[in-house]
């Protein structure tokens, strides 16, 4: 939201006078509630924080820093932290912060649309930007992060928003031309999506079974969790035997399959081969070890913090191929 000018010609910048006047409260009340401080309560503060949220007020970068004497803070939001991949890419977003002295409050949502909304509302005052893992509609984002960079990771739609692409069709066509090379004819996908509503990552598994003469629809809905992996290969193979290797959403999904596999007297990958998406470096210490379409996690992280120190200096931003991590086989003992 932008003001009117005295002329009515030409808006102005809203300042904090105009949001101490929309909450009743005074300029010093305002700055306090902004910078987080314990003076007023809890009411007065979230009246604050609501009134300037309306208003689309953003304190300058530099003002807070003089009130709270530190340096560029970043929010990076995260789904789930107990998921090994999410940990992965805060963690290299946490050393490239740290080599530019920045700091990074960390988030986790717990995959919840509520505590993303909540999240967004809470850190809208109280950093400098925001990068991580958003599922909530653009304009809600938008309105909560309002004049401040915003980079989205792994945004598998097209957005407004600057994000950093991932790219697995090429891994995954290759994890099934892999499969089909050692006489793999019935191969299932463990999504963590619907059959109504699949994953990109399923529609990459599609185009390469299509291309490779092999049906595509041996596909079930898994939790991203061990267990969820393990209960989702019970279900594909009770309905379908035959599956005699599996593609699946992300490298713990894999981790349950493989170990339900095993329980289910399959040898691996002799009777059941198993491939993941992620290539964490837990996949590693499985027996045997995981098989994965693998993503540059360091990359991920780094390209995040990398684009938003562009965005905040006003420098050309990565675009194009500079912005996509692709994944790519890598070949171990599970498939």
């Amino acid at each position: 939201m932008v003001v009117p000018s005295a002329t009515g010609t030409e808006p102005r910048k809203i300042t904090i006078n105009d949001v101490a006047k929309s909450a009743g409260v005074s300029r010093q009340t305002v700055s306090r509630a902004l910078n987080d401080k314990d003076e007023i309560d809890s009411v007065t503060k979230q009246r604050v924080l609501d009134a300037a949220r309306a208003l689309g007020y953003r304190p300058s970068r530099f003002a807070r820093g003089l009130v709270r004497q530190d340096t560029m803070t970043i929010g990076l939001v995260i789904p789930d932290l107990l998921n090994p991949f999410f940990t992965e890419v805060a963690a290299a977003a946490l050393e490239a912060a740290r080599t530019r002295g920045w700091q990074v409050v960390v988030y986790d949502t717990g995959d919840r649309a509520e505590e993303e909304l909540g999240t967004l509302q809470v850190i809208s005052s109280q950093v400098d930007a925001v990068i991580g893992y958003f599922s909530c509609p653009e304009s809600e984002l938008e309105k909560f992060t309002r004049g401040m960079p915003v980079v989205l990771i792994g945004r598998e739609q097209r957005t407004r928003f600057s994000a950093i692409q991932i790219d697995g069709a090429a891994g995954v066509h290759a994890a099934v031309a892999h499969l089909v090379a050692q006489g793999h004819t019935r191969i299932g996908m463990l999504d963590h999506h619907t059959r109504a509503e699949p994953s990109i990552r399923h529609e990459w598994f599609t185009t390469a079974a299509t291309a490779h003469g092999i049906e595509a629809g041996l596909m079930v809905p898994a939790d991203q969790t061990a267990d969820g992996g393990g209960a989702a290969l019970r279900t594909l193979l009770a309905d379908h035997p035959d599956v005699t290797a599996v593609l699946t959403f992300n490298d713990i999904i894999a981790i349950g399959a493989l170990r339900e596999g095993r329980r289910l007297g399959r040898s691996i990958p002799q009777e059941l081969a198993v491939i993941g998406f992620d290539g964490l470096q837990l996949g590693e210490l499985v027996e045997p070890p995981l098989t994965s379409v693998a993503l540059d996690t360091r990359r991920l992280g780094a390209l995040a913090i990398e684009q938003v120190a562009r965005l905040l200096a006003g420098e050309e931003a990565l675009a194009g191929d500079d912005l996509v991590v692709r994944g790519e086989l890598r070949l171990s003992g599970s498939a």
